[in-house]
C-alpha cells in the first residue's frame, strides 16, 4: 500500500549520517453535539463540571450508550483515509489511573478498531510527496482534566471533557523528518475539516499529537523510540522532533543506550524532558467492555457514507489542475483549507467567464488576497474584500475594462472603503484607455525623446519592454498594454 519514501533529510554525527523514524498517534475530537456515550454536551468553555452527565461521572450502575454519530463520523473518517472500514469491532477497557478519569479505565478500542490500514499523500516543497500508512483508527472516549493552579494545595478537577468522543489515527513509522511530519499533520487536519468529521482547532485541544521518535543509520534496524505527548502546535511538533532525534544521537554516539520512555516538550527551552517510562499495552490490562456489545454494521451503511463524502483536498487539487490549468503548487495552496477553496470556488462562479479567467482568478486569490491577509493576521473569514467584489475586478480585467496595475489601485479601494468595483470603476475614471489615437499620441512624444533608446530597441529588441513601461507610466496604467506592444512595434519597425 506504501509508496517508497522520497528524499528526506539526514542529521550529520560525529560518527556519520543519522536518519530518523516517526511514527504518530493523532487524538482528533470528534464533531457531535453529545459524548461517546452519554448524552452530555461537547460544547467548548462551559463552567467546570457544567457538561457532566451521571455516566461520565462514573456513578454506581450507569451503563454507556453508544452514540450512533460518532460511529458515523469515525466511518467517514475512515474512508476520507482511504482505509479498510471493519464490520465488526470491540470496545475495550484500557486500566490505569488518572485523577481525572473517574471510572478508573478509559473505554477505547484495542485489537479490534473500527477502521484499518489506510493511507495519507502528503505533499513536500518542490513538488516531492510521500505517502503516509495508516495504521488503525479507533474510538475512545477523552479524559477530563486536572487544574493545578487553582489552589498552593490542592488540584482541583473538570471532568466537562471526560467522556468527549475522540478518533485516535495511529501512522506508520514512515515519516523521515520534521517537515514531513508536519506536513503529514496538516494534510490530516485539512481532510477531517473538509470532512467535517474534526474541527482541528489544536489551540483549544481538538486536535493532539503523540509524536514516537527513534534514530537509526540510514537502512538500519529500527532504534528504540521515545514518544513526545500531546502536541498541540504544527511548529512545536517540528521542534520536538528536532531536539529529540539530535539527544538521542548524542546519547548513542556517547556510547549510551535509549530508554524507552514518554517525554514532554518544553516551548520556551526548545527541549523534551521526560516524564515516565513508556508502558506497554499488557500494562493497561486490555480486556472487552462488559457493558457494551460489539460493534456491528453492514456494507450498504458504509456505502451510503461513502456517497455522501465531500470532494476532498487531493481530489479538488486535480480538478483545479485540470479545468483551471494551475500548477500543482497554486491548487495546493487554494485547497490546504476549506474555506480557502470554498472562497475561490465562490469567486469562480460569479465570474462572466470562468474557463477564460479561472487562472487569474487563482492568482489575484493567492498572491492579493492570501498576501494581504496574511500581511495583516487575518484568515480568510475575515475577509475585508468579498468573493462577489473579487470576481468583478477579475471580470474588469478579463473584459479589458481595467489593466492588471488599475485593477491593484482598485483592490486596494475596495478593500479600504469598499463599494462595487464596476461602480467605483465609472466614478472615479479608472477605465483603461483603448483608443489607439490618444495611444499613439503618448507613444510619438516617448519615442521622440529618446532616439539612443530606440537605436537600442533596433538592435536588442527585447528593449521595447522599457518603452511598453514608460508608456504605462505616462498614461497612469490606463492605456491598454497590448495596444501600447503593437503600437510600438509598428512605430520601431520590429
Amino acid at each position: 500500500m506504501n509508496a517508497p519514501v522520497t528524499s528526506h533529510k539526514l542529521i550529520k554525527g560525529a560518527t556519520g549520517d543519522w536518519e530518523m523514524v516517526i511514527g504518530m498517534e493523532i487524538h482528533a475530537q470528534v464533531v457531535s453535539n453529545s459524548k461517546l456515550f452519554s448524552g452530555a454536551s461537547t460544547a467548548f468553555g462551559g463552567e467546570p463540571n457544567s457538561h457532566v452527565s451521571l455516566v461520565d461521572a462514573a456513578m454506581p450502575g450507569m451503563l454507556p450508550v453508544i452514540n450512533g454519530e460518532c460511529v458515523r463520523q469515525a466511518v467517514r473518517t475512515g474512508l476520507g483515509l482511504n482505509a479498510r472500514i471493519n464490520l465488526r469491532s470491540v470496545f475495550d477497557r484500557k486500566n490505569y489511573f488518572y485523577p481525572d478519569l473517574p471510572q478508573g479505565y478509559q473505554i477505547s478500542q484495542y485489537k479490534s478498531p473500527i477502521v484499518g490500514e489506510g493511507e495519507v499523500l502528503v505533499e513536500l516543497e518542490g513538488g516531492r510527496s510521500v505517502t503516509v500508512g495508516i495504521e488503525r483508527l479507533h474510538l475512545e472516549q477523552d479524559a477530563g482534566k486536572s487544574l493545578h493552579d487553582q489552589s498552593p494545595t490542592m488540584s482541583y478537577v473538570d471532568l466537562n471533557r471526560s467522556g468527549v468522543a475522540l478518533m485516535e489515527i495511529v501512522s506508520k513509522p514512515d515519516i523521515r523528518d520534521a517537515e514531513q511530519a508536519k506536513a503529514y499533520v496538516a494534510k490530516l487536519r485539512s481532510i477531517l475539516r473538509y470532512l467535517g468529521t474534526c474541527d482541528g482547532d489544536m489551540e483549544k485541544g481538538s486536535l493532539r499529537a503523540d509524536v514516537n521518535v527513534s534514530v537509526r543509520k540510514p537502512g538500519g534496524p529500527l532504534g528504540t523510540r521515545c514518544e513526545i505527548k500531546n502536541m498541540n502546535s504544527i511548529n512545536f511538533i517540528g521542534q520536538a522532533i528536532e531536539y529529540e532525534a539530535r539527544r538521542q544521537i548524542e546519547i548513542l554516539e556517547d556510547g549510551g543506550s535509549i530508554d524507552q520512555e514518554t517525554r514532554l516538550f518544553d516551548p520556551g527551552k526548545g527541549e523534551t524532558r521526560s516524564m515516565r517510562s513508556k508502558e506497554e499495552a499488557h500494562d493497561y490490562r486490555y480486556f472487552p467492555d462488559p457493558d457494551l456489545l460489539p460493534l456491528e454494521f453492514s456494507q450498504a451503511f458504509v456505502d451510503e457514507l461513502k456517497t455522501e463524502l465531500p470532494e476532498l483536498p487531493d481530489q479538488k487539487k486535480a480538478r483545479f489542475i485540470s479545468d483551471f490549468a494551475l500548477s500543482p503548487y497554486d491548487a495546493g495552496v487554494l485547497v490546504a483549507e476549506r474555506e480557502s477553496a470554498e472562497f475561490y470556488e465562490t469567486v469562480l462562479a460569479r465570474l462572466a467567464d470562468r474557463a477564460r479567467d479561472g487562472k487569474l482568478a487563482a492568482n489575484w486569490v493567492i498572491n492579493e488576497l492570501f498576501g494581504r491577509l496574511n500581511k495583516e493576521g487575518r484568515d480568510i473569514t475575515g475577509s475585508p474584500v468579498s468573493s462577489e467584489q473579487l470576481a468583478a475586478i477579475i471580470d474588469l480585467i478579463g473584459e479589458g475594462t481595467i489593466s492588471g496595475k488599475i485593477a491593484k489601485d482598485l483592490f486596494e479601494i475596495v478593500w479600504q472603503e469598499g463599494g462595487d468595483p464596476r461602480a467605483l470603476v465609472e466614478a472615479r475614471g479608472m477605465k483603461q484607455v483603448t483608443d489607439l489615437g490618444a495611444i499613439e499620441k503618448v507613444v510619438d512624444d516617448i519615442v521622440a525623446a529618446n532616439p539612443d533608446k530606440v537605436a537600442q530597441a533596433k538592435a536588442k529588441p527585447q528593449m521595447i519592454g522599457w518603452f511598453v513601461g514608460q508608456v504605462m507610466k505616462s498614461s497612469g496604467g490606463k492605456a491598454n498594454p497590448q495596444a501600447v506592444n503593437d503600437l510600438l512595434k509598428s512605430k520601431l519597425g520590429l
